[in-house]
């Protein structure tokens, strides 16, 4: 039987509730016809965590760690943590990802019969439309959905979803970059490997409840594009037309985000067109979004160009 190894990284500032939820929810998967370990990477914020007394009541391994390279560096750690279980697949998640029961053997599946895919993933949706900020990101999810089936850079956030054990051993995260997840994904692309989106499940998450949250959030996602430019000349000589513009766009476009603004004059019909469960004010929340996200942009490139480094901070969540 194939093996799978599930890592979580959990930051110190993660709630306890939010942390058991996520155990509880992780260890529900189907994991039919596969050998799994699951592993909570755990920066621990005390001698005593509550978290992690509460995470081996429910049947997962938890691997404490004083914080070092961030989340790469927790992934990275978990899997020097993880090499005795010698993993063929490695699923990650992050303690807000609410996958489909599905979500494990669809990806692992889709992995199977393509050996040029480093990692098969899902569409993303909203766990938590409380507010004008996290409806308006809902909305945003949908076209993001959109544009991710026809990208041939598909770069899923966060790497969530079913890696090649094999290639992330050998391609390890680099725990210098802001955005792990967008470096990783461009070095693989740039080899020749090949993102899966696997349209038979889903995963939920949690999106920012507060503006200056999106703000951080996005500052740092920014900041992680400019980064990227580092690897131009191995784009370059993959020689992948189609993925060399998608990923020339995704790094140029979206830093222009302002000129979408007109679009959001016909948005409320659109919306209501292909999602009548969002409700059109949220185009009121677009006109927010998209000044948020060009203010978040020209922020970013001011820091990188001064060589100042962008800080991660955390996000507030809604407990469930």
């Amino acid at each position: 039987m194939k093996k799978i190894a599930v890592i979580i990284p959990v930051a110190e500032s993660e709630d306890s509730q939010m942390v058991l939820s996520s155990a509880q929810r992780i260890t529900a998967l189907d994991y039919q016809n596969l050998i799994a370990k699951i592993v909570y990477a755990v920066d621990v914020n005390s001698e005593s965590d509550e978290r992690i007394k509460l995470l081996k009541k429910e049947s997962v391994e938890v691997f404490p760690r004083q914080r070092r390279g961030k989340r790469a560096g927790a992934i990275n750690d978990a899997l020097i943590y993880l090499a005795d279980f010698k993993p063929d697949y490695v699923a990650l998640f992050d303690v807000d990802s609410r996958p489909a029961r599905n979500f494990i053997t669809c990806c692992v599946d889709a992995l199977e019969n393509d050996t040029r895919a480093y990692i098969a993933s899902s569409r993303r949706y909203i766990s938590n439309p409380v507010n004008l900020v996290s409806r308006t990101i809902q909305a945003e999810y949908y076209v993001l959905n959109f544009l991710l089936k026809l990208s041939a850079f598909k770069q899923f956030n966060g790497l969530i979803g079913v890696l090649r054990a094999s290639f992330l051993y050998k391609h390890k995260l680099n725990e210098g970059a802001v955005t792990e997840d967008a470096d990783y994904a461009t070095r693989m692309h740039a080899r020749g490997y090949k993102a899966i989106l696997v349209g038979t499940t889903r995963i939920y998450e949690q999106s920012p409840v507060r503006w200056r949250d999106l703000l951080s959030q996005r500052k740092r996602w920014y900041y992680g594009g400019l980064q990227l430019w580092r690897y131009w000349d191995d784009v370059k000589r993959s020689k992948n037309k189609k993925f060399i513009c998608s990923w020339v766009t995704a790094l140029t476009m979206t830093y222009c985000i302002i000129f979408l603004l007109p679009f959001v004059i016909v948005s409320p019909f659109i919306i209501l067109l292909h999602s009548p469960k969002i409700s059109p004010s949220v185009s009121a929340g677009l006109i927010l979004y998209l000044l948020a996200l060009q203010y978040a942009a020209i922020a970013a490139i001011f820091f990188f160009v001064r060589g100042r480094s962008v800080e991660w901070k955390s996000m507030k969540r809604v407990v469930e």
